[in-house]
């Protein structure tokens, strides 16, 4: 089995949504362009909690906005 990681995972430089079921733990998704991510928060939307993150470059957000969609 191993040891298991002491690091954090690191995040691809990108605009992130987080889209999670009710009571659930969430998945992280990944755009290049932030068109791309409000289109894909658009689309998630209709059927998930959708989250959006905001823009990640070195590791850092760059402008975290939290701005929560329903159903």
């Amino acid at each position: 089995m191993g040891r298991p990681a002491t690091k954090p995972a690191r995040l691809k430089d990108g605009f992130y949504i987080e889209v999670k079921n009710q009571g659930s733990g969430g998945v992280l998704i990944r755009r290049d362009t932030e068109e791309q991510m409000q289109m894909a928060a658009a689309d998630y939307s209709r059927m998930k909690n959708v989250t959006i993150l905001g823009e990640m470059k070195s590791d850092k957000w760059v402008n975290k906005q939290n701005k929560k969609k329903k159903k």
